[in-house]
């Protein structure tokens, strides 16, 4: 047990399955990944879209393959992108097995969908022989017919039946590089498919509210909805679905484990709303260090309060802290000591510097 007991999350131990060189599930660090929305045949856009999703954190990229045009670019992108891609495939089997024999290292179907038990194992066996692992993705927008007249419409047995079905497919043919999502846009009924399958399955299950929404009422809902099932000790990979740029799918999905205590990457910083009382313009001075700190990898916690009501308070339990004092003259605390008082316009200069310097401190231990 923890210091603080009240924070821990005790994970579902799930098997360990390889995409790539990153492992996904047991004690391996929840994985975040997004999609690109380039065309996947411009290889060179598509490259840069990665690049810039990696930039921000990703750990996974899938790239969708319509057609054979795409598959072949994916040999090109595999071979340059700075990460495992994955590769989303609906429906034609030559996709996915052209997927795999190109690079790709894990291919996203439902096998239900592939087609005959002969299109099954030609798809498997492409994924054997080029260490290609498998997502199933059920989704509640695409579930087979006879569920979807069985059930009359999308519901948590419907997803988990689904689920557990293709499950049986890859096992029959002794494959078990494999995760697993039950996807939907409606929160309710994600959760509730999840908390289900996780009762019965022992795979990685990859998270995620599908179809979310624009950035503001995507990323709440994601935050909802991922942030439960993540308390609960659910969930072995993660993408937040915004209509929106996919960086910053990365930005909010590191954000969600970031609070979680899941996975710590980049300043985590704790700032006030400002009021009255603050001695410094908090929410102008946030932001710029946001943007100025966004090259920081290394998990460091900054406190940014613009006055001493709650200031020393929150200072205390964070490697950097700024606290508003009076006349232009604000308090600087390191690992919650009080070293020195500031001049507002010396706060970001200074806040900038000592960020620097710890993560060099930490990263050279």
């Amino acid at each position: 047990m923890s210091l603080r007991p009240f924070r821990d999350i005790s994970r579902k131990k799930t098997k360990v399955i390889n995409v790539g060189n990153v492992k996904i599930g047991g004690d391996n660090p929840i994985s975040v990944q997004s999609m690109t929305n380039t065309l996947t045949t411009d290889v060179k856009a598509t490259l840069k879209q990665i690049n810039d999703i990696c930039e921000e954190g990703a750990d996974l990229v899938r790239v969708s393959c319509p057609d054979e045009k795409s598959t072949f670019a994916l040999k090109e992108i595999s071979k340059h992108a700075p990460v495992p891609i994955i590769a989303d495939i609906h429906f034609h089997y030559k996709r996915a097995i052209e997927a795999a024999e190109n690079g790709a290292k894990c291919l996203r179907i439902n096998p239900g969908n592939i087609g005959n038990k002969q299109k099954i194992y030609e798809v498997l066996s492409a994924a054997k022989n080029n260490d290609c692992s498998i997502r199933i993705g059920v989704n509640a927008g695409s579930l087979e017919k006879d569920i979807l007249e069985k059930y009359k419409e999308p519901c948590p047995d419907a997803l988990v039946e689904s689920a557990i079905r293709n499950i049986k497919i890859l096992e029959d043919h002794n494959f078990f590089n494999f995760k697993v999502s039950v996807k939907s846009s409606d929160v309710f009924l994600s959760i509730a498919a999840y908390r289900q399958l996780s009762k019965i399955c022992d795979y990685p299950l990859h998270l995620g509210i599908t179809e979310a929404g624009s950035f503001v009422s995507g990323s709440i809902k994601s935050s909802i909805g991922l942030g439960t099932l993540l308390l609960d000790g659910i969930g072995d990979t993660i993408r937040v679905s915004l209509s929106d740029d996919p960086v910053k799918e990365i930005k909010i999905g590191n954000e969600i484990l970031k609070s979680l205590n899941l996975r710590n990457r980049g300043v985590k910083i704790i700032s006030c709303p400002s009021c009255a009382r603050q001695a410094f313009q908090v929410i102008d001075t946030v932001k710029i260090l946001e943007n100025k700190l966004s090259h920081i990898k290394t998990p460091i916690t900054l406190s940014v309060i613009g006055c001493v009501v709650n200031g020393p308070g929150e200072a205390a339990s964070t490697d950097i802290g700024i606290t508003g004092g009076g006349k232009g003259s604000n308090m600087l605390y390191l690992s919650g000591i009080q070293t020195e008082k500031i001049l507002t316009k010396e706060i970001i200069s200074k806040v900038v510097s000592l960020v620097e310097k710890k993560a060099s401190e930490i990263n050279n231990i």
